[in-house]
């Protein structure tokens, strides 16, 4: 089984919209019992709280559902998931520090390091933005799924 983590910062925005483009994705590819998905954050402010209702009512209009509650990383998360994925630069640094030693560093990678067609360095956070913004949001995430599972499946 194949594992994936996500993560943003308070993983009530990007991360678990990204859970549930990809668990989705997985889905429709035949692929949903070679996968486990999750996601977290980065703080723990949003600790046992569902998704952001406008991520909730954005996804919801594209067909995705998210009912993740936000949980932050741990240390842990490193060793169980082959794959870590990050939404910014800010994540994409806590995350790495998170191994000073530097063994899980090879799993550590950006969302924006999969996009095929949209050009982007960061998922931005839509939090303080408009609905455009959230689903600007999914744009890049469903861009960049498309890019990670092709990554995996070379690994299938």
């Amino acid at each position: 089984m194949i594992k994936i983590l996500f993560v943003c910062m308070g993983n009530i925005c990007r991360s678990p919209a990204a859970e549930g483009v990809m668990k989705a994705l997985v889905n429709q590819n035949g692929f949903k019992s070679k996968f486990f998905i999750d996601s977290a954050g980065t703080i723990d402010y949003h600790e046992g709280e569902l998704p952001d209702p406008r991520m909730i009512e954005a996804a919801s209009e594209r067909g995705y559902d998210l009912d993740h509650k936000a949980r932050q990383i741990k240390n842990s998360d490193l060793e169980n998931f082959d794959y870590i994925i990050t939404m910014d630069d800010d994540v994409h640094k806590s995350v790495l520090r998170l191994d000073p030693q530097k063994k899980y560093h090879h799993k550590i990678f950006k969302m924006t390091d999969f996009l095929t067609s949209l050009k982007s360095d960061e998922v931005p956070d839509p939090y303080y933005g408009t609905s455009k913004d959230f689903d600007y949001v999914l744009e890049l995430l469903e861009d960049a799924s498309k890019g990670l599972l092709n990554f995996v499946q070379k690994g299938l």
